[in-house]
């Protein structure tokens, strides 16, 4: 008798929580198990801004996938790009290009998250994210040419005042701590640029709600506003109204020199979702029960990013689980212990987790956390921050790197060199998250229909 098949779609927090329970729990006889994923690595999120601002490098934030011991889940090189749930097949795009069909008796959708857009004129042409590792990577090379650029420009012309001009939109974890390291990247560069006075660079943190991280409550919000005593101009109740590529326009009527905007505006589920023509909720995340199973298809779990799980421990009333590694990587182990349960035949179980708390590193000695509801602040809050993620990288070898970089760039500083890797592409929102390589509902169904037929 065959095995089942159990295909893993994503290789961040949540799948790979899911497929190390997986291979601790269950038998090699029991179950064939696949990870759909285009990297062999598992992207530690959090720590982008610091690949960003050279920090870190991008080595150290990639944890690899293939350093287990125990490993026997065959890798699937690739992305899913259309799900039949009636069908029972995963469509995928491998990284030659080509379509496969994979067939699968259990799914596991973890597929994440994309940056969420909107319809801005001009967003989508100028805009850089900071979703993957590529983006921060590119970013890095793309401020400090700025710089170079700037230092080669006259002094007091428009365009010296664009190429020193950056905004970030955003005011959550990931715009917040993106704007810190990299106006921390700037103003230590400048340094190094005779031409160049560190007045001359403007940073600007823009975010349409009344407050920096909302999360975190009022007295951390403000003490997040140290930013404005480094420089950085925040502005609240404003977002962006029109990009160009040498200036963008804010919705108070506000033109501002620019050549570097970085949106970092919320996510959305991916698109892969759209393809299962299932009930999703806000942002394009799939509805699940609270066993993480999606109603109506046969053997199909979501969580992470993609999935509005209910957070039965935030006080229920509809809420649901926020998009945040703890939970993620928590909801890996339960969907991985339901999906034992069914192939088992005992019962499942639903998934309540309490949040822990929130940690978020501004650089340098700056740092605004909350660990099990205790308020922090300068050094101590970002020292629980690093230590948290410190502790949270999966391997030996990563949390080695990861520390020795940091003890490396508190010691010697940053060369602020440019690696040069796609000097001649622009790098945009539309460059790297490949949103347009999903399939349709539709014609995930006609593929399946003449393969069935």
């Amino acid at each position: 008798m065959a095995r089942p098949r159990i295909v893993v779609v994503g290789a961040g927090f949540a799948g790979v929580s899911c497929v190390r329970r997986l291979e601790r729990t269950l038998s090699p006889g029991e179950a064939e198990i696949l990870l759909v994923t285009p990297f062999s690595y598992q992207l530690y999120l959090p720590l982008l801004p610091q690949v960003a601002s050279g920090v870190l490098t991008p080595q150290s934030v990639a944890v690899s996938l293939r350093r287990s011991r125990r490993h026997r889940t065959r890798i699937v090189p690739g992305g899913a790009v259309g799900v039949d749930t009636r069908a029972k097949v995963c469509v995928i795009r491998k990284i030659t290009g080509e379509l496969v069909d994979q067939p699968y008796d259990h799914l596991v959708l973890a597929p994440g998250s994309v940056t969420r857009t909107f319809d801005i004129p001009g967003l989508v042409e100028h805009g850089r994210g900071m979703k993957t590792l590529a983006e921060a990577a590119h970013l890095r090379d793309h401020v400090i040419a700025q710089l170079d650029l700037a230092d080669a420009a006259a002094p007091g012309s428009a365009e010296r005042a664009s190429r020193l001009g950056f905004v970030v939109v955003g005011g959550g974890y990931a715009g917040t701590e993106t704007a810190a390291a990299l106006e921390r990247l700037t103003t230590n560069a400048a340094g190094r640029y005779p031409r160049l006075d560190r007045r001359e660079i403007s940073w600007h943190l823009v975010d349409v709600a009344p407050k920096l991280m909302p999360e975190l409550g009022d007295r951390l919000g403000r003490a997040a506003l140290v930013l404005r005593r480094r420089g950085i101009e925040v502005s609240l109740g404003a977002s962006v109204a029109k990009a160009g590529p040498e200036d963008v326009t804010l919705t108070d009527g506000r033109v501002l020199p620019c050549r570097t905007l970085i949106w970092t505006a919320g996510v959305a589920a991916s698109p892969l979702i759209a393809t299962l023509g299932a009930e999703t909720a806000k942002s394009g995340r799939l509805v699940v029960s609270p066993d993480l199973r999606v109603p109506g298809a046969d053997g199909a779990f979501a969580l992470g990013d993609a999935a509005a799980v209910p957070d039965l421990a935030g006080g229920g009333d509809g809420a649901v689980c926020p998009p945040t590694a703890q939970h993620a990587a928590r909801q890996g182990r339960v969907a991985a212990d339901n999906l034992v349960a069914t192939l088992r035949g005992t019962p499942l179980r639903p998934y309540v987790h309490k949040d822990l708390g929130l940690v978020v590193d501004l650089g340098g000695r700056d740092g605004v956390s909350r660990p099990l509801g205790i308020d922090l602040r300068g050094m101590p809050a970002q020292a629980v921050a690093r230590g948290y993620h410190w502790a949270a990288l999966r391997t030996g070898a990563a949390k080695t790197r990861v520390m020795t970089n940091w003890l490396l760039n508190a010691v010697a500083g940053d060369d602020f060199v440019r690696t040069g890797f796609q000097t001649y592409k622009p790098g945009t929102l539309r460059d790297f998250e490949y949103t347009d390589h999903y399939l349709t509902a539709e014609e995930v169904r006609a593929r399946t229909a003449a393969e069935g037929g």
